[in-house]
């Protein structure tokens, strides 16, 4: 299946060297390319990508904007965050505005393109530095409702990056029940994206990084 992209970042030289990493993969075609999160914004809707590979630090709107307005609007696109500094507060705002990855700019090739079609099946993808970091940073929040054995096997499975389709197979039953069980876990826990919830796993010991 090929995977729709778009490029978000205010360097050209930038986007230019994405473009040629990604070409590297005939699965992946790049649909546009944006300058800043407003452009991002403006041209999703006749692009219709799959997956937005938003730079975070931008003129005009920068992508922590520009995701949290785009998952808003359009939530079957997914955001990878990529940017070339670590900062803490940088990293907590796209993954609260609902990115569903975040790597740095001096990631490799195969990283890169590993991550977007992980975010295209909507599996969690996270720089270790950035994860260390973040569980550091994540408040975990107050529990509404004690979660059911399988939520809590289903909460474990998200936190390994797996999409709902892998969990369906893992734990023998269909793929809507697991969303069902998923949009269940993210409201009893006050979450809004799969990428909190791992995180919220690996906070309470749950799961590991390894």
């Amino acid at each position: 299946m090929t995977v729709k992209v778009m490029l978000v970042d205010d360097h050209d030289v930038v986007r230019m060297g994405l473009k040629m990493y990604l070409s590297l993969d005939p699965d992946l075609e790049i649909v546009a390319e944006a300058t800043n999160g407003q452009e991002a914004l403006e041209r999703v809707d006749a692009a219709k990508p799959d997956v937005v590979v938003m730079d975070l630090m931008m003129p005009v709107m920068d992508g922590v904007t520009a995701t949290r307005e785009l998952r808003a609007r359009h939530p079957d696109v997914e955001v990878l965050a990529l940017t070339s500094a670590l900062e803490e507060h940088k990293v907590r705002g796209a993954i609260e505005a609902g990115a569903t990855g975040y790597l740095l700019k001096d990631a490799s090739s195969e990283l890169l393109i590993e991550a977007i079609h992980a975010a295209a099946r909507g599996e969690v993808r996270l720089h270790p530095e950035a994860a260390k970091r973040l569980m550091r940073e994540f408040r975990a929040p107050d529990m509404r409702e004690h979660l059911t054995a399988q939520e809590t096997r289903i909460l474990r499975l998200i936190a390994r990056g797996l999409p709902n389709k892998s969990i369906a197979e893992e734990l023998g039953v269909t793929e809507p029940t697991v969303k069902t069980h998923v949009s269940r876990l993210l409201s009893k826990l006050g979450l809004g994206s799969r990428t909190q919830a791992a995180l919220y796993a690996l906070k309470q010991g749950l799961a590991t990084l390894e």
